[in-house]
């Protein structure tokens, strides 16, 4: 597996060569169940967005409890996306695990 580690940090979106033909059979359901995960789940954070705009526009600040709900979707997202789009054969959890995302400067 070809992976990049910097400094307790895993790069999610690296090149693997070799792929499992039994994962890629099992990915037929486990990923379906994923999609319809993100789905319900982008369905509240998407309402949450919508309430936060009103949030906003009459309190002219953000509501800390909405914003970590949508933060929680997009990490969400990024954390099952290799898994789906046939990046990686590491498997993740149905339930997202804790995970921060930085960018590079």
């Amino acid at each position: 597996m070809a992976e990049e580690k910097t400094e307790g940090m895993k790069q999610l979106f690296v090149y693997e060569h070799d792929a499992k033909r039994l994962e890629l059979l099992i990915r037929i359901v486990y990923a379906f169940v994923i999609q319809v995960v993100v789905m319900v789940y982008g369905i509240i954070a998407g309402i949450c967005m919508f309430i936060q705009w009103f949030v906003i526009l009459i309190l002219g600040r953000r509501s800390e409890g909405l914003s970590n709900f949508i933060k929680g979707y997009l990490v969400y997202y990024v954390h099952v996306i290799g898994y789906v789009y046939w990046m990686t054969d590491d498997r993740p959890g149905i339930m997202p695990k804790a995970t921060e995302i930085y960018e590079k400067k």
